[in-house]
């Protein structure tokens, strides 16, 4: 195993992105920092020992690289290439800051609410 690896094809391994050119193609667009030095390029070399630093899903990532990985395994063997130095919050673990759906009460005032107001507007003209 050779001790560095291209960035597209490590983000794949580790299951950042579901292909490489889906990495290649953030790469380009986004800002990825290794060690802190701005990369552009899908094919920069990385190593063991590595920060990244990017977006990811409304989410600031930085991973240290621990291995560089041979293949595309599964999420288990994945994870086992980094090391997460800034884990995702409550916040972006899928907790919902939404408003909860309406219930049929107040679905119904809605309805009456907009169905009053139309009346009106078609009254005044």
């Amino acid at each position: 195993m050779s001790d560095k690896l291209r960035l597209d094809k490590w983000l794949w391994h580790a299951r950042f992105f579901k292909s490489r050119s889906l990495a290649a193609g953030q790469i380009k667009r986004d800002r990825f920092r290794v060690n802190g030095q701005v990369v552009a390029k899908a094919s920069a070399l990385i190593k063991s020992g590595d920060v990244l630093t990017f977006a990811l899903n409304s989410d600031v990532r930085v991973i240290e690289i621990v291995a560089l990985g041979t293949r595309r395994g599964p999420a288990i063997e994945a994870k086992t290439l980094y090391v997460d130095l800034n884990p995702p919050t409550k916040r972006n673990l899928g907790v919902s800051c939404h408003h909860p759906k309406p219930d049929k009460r107040q679905r119904r005032a809605a309805s009456l609410l907009k169905r009053s107001s139309l009346d009106q507007h078609v009254s005044e003209q």
